[in-house]
């Protein structure tokens, strides 16, 4: 099915950052298109996507004021259409269902003007930082990198990822709460779990170690964000 094509509000369209791909916008461009648009110049439509503007009210009764739509493609030249004082752009609403927005865009960022290697690791780490779950390989193809750039560019960040994922798989652990009950709440697989809990006895060395130097359990727990209890646990785990 083709893409229609249909005439939005300037107004109505906003740049959100979260999911721009690029770090500045290239104002010598933008002063382009400006030249071009009053020189009668027919740009391709601009891409959107549809979203709810948060900063209006819910008991607003105008649909057309809730709705608002963010540039996936295009921003340039719907920059160019404000500065020129256009009022209305040739745009295509998409509907992206579990695509990452942020991606897509990086996706399309394939103009005159590609994005940078700076701007790809920024991609690649703000889209792992939104959805820990995108592999390195779907990361990839969005931005044009390989799976191995992928993780060298979000290695900090999936290790943190991991560690958190390891402190709340102990601390329900040691809780006594089943296995499968764990799996269901973290939203994870057993497989996954299992190969957790397999870290657990090294997690548990932690606090032992401090505790054992003499640092006393407040101490501990404020250093590594525990619980005080469950610094006492593995302190006591085996004791009379």
């Amino acid at each position: 099915m083709k893409d229609q094509v249909i005439q939005i509000p300037v107004s109505d369209i906003v740049l959100d950052e979260s999911i721009y791909p690029r770090e500045n916008m290239d104002h010598k461009r933008i002063g382009i298109f400006v030249e071009n648009l009053r020189d009668g110049f027919e740009f391709d439509p601009v891409l959107v996507q549809a979203f709810e503007n948060p900063e209006l009210s819910e008991s607003s009764s105008n649909a057309r004021e809730k709705s608002r739509y963010r540039i996936l493609d295009g921003a340039h030249r719907w920059t160019a259409f404000k500065k020129a004082g256009r009022t209305r752009i040739s745009a295509i609403v998409k509907i992206l269902n579990d695509m990452d927005p942020l991606l897509y865009a990086a996706k399309l960022a394939i103009g005159p003007k590609q994005l940078t290697e700076v701007e790809t690791k920024n991609t690649a780490r703000r889209a792992f930082q939104s959805n820990p779950g995108l592999t390195s390989a779907e990361i990839g193809r969005a931005i044009g990198r390989s799976r191995q750039a992928v993780d060298l560019y979000i290695a900090d960040l999936r290790a943190t990822t991991l560690l958190e994922l390891d402190l709340k798989i102990f601390r329900l652990h040691q809780l006594g709460i089943p296995q499968d009950r764990i799996a269901k709440r973290l939203d994870i697989h057993r497989r996954t779990l299992a190969h957790h809990l397999a870290k657990m006895p090294g997690l548990a060395k932690w606090p032992n170690s401090d505790l054992s130097k003499g640092f006393t359990v407040s101490q501990v727990a404020q250093k590594h964000s525990w619980p005080e209890p469950m610094v006492w646990f593995p302190g006591l785990e085996g004791k009379g």
